[in-house]
């Protein structure tokens, strides 16, 4: 849920890397990753293996799994 610029996401998912790119390529956007649909903040686990792994999927998107 969220709003027209902001998404908001209880976790990640790796179809959301086309999102950042639509928000990138429209009038920009946010994705929160740890809020729920009404934009309450549930965490992350694991937010290490995220720290590391994300940065890898956005420089090389045929990249498609945290594992």
């Amino acid at each position: 849920m969220g709003t027209h610029n902001i998404e908001w996401k209880e976790s990640w998912r790796d179809k959301y890397l086309q999102w950042i790119c639509g928000f990138a390529n429209a009038q920009n956007g946010r994705l929160e990753i740890g809020r729920n649909n009404k934009g309450i903040v549930v965490g992350l686990t694991d937010t290490k293996r995220y720290l590391e792994k994300l940065p890898i999927k956005f420089a090389q998107p045929w990249v498609l799994s945290l594992t």
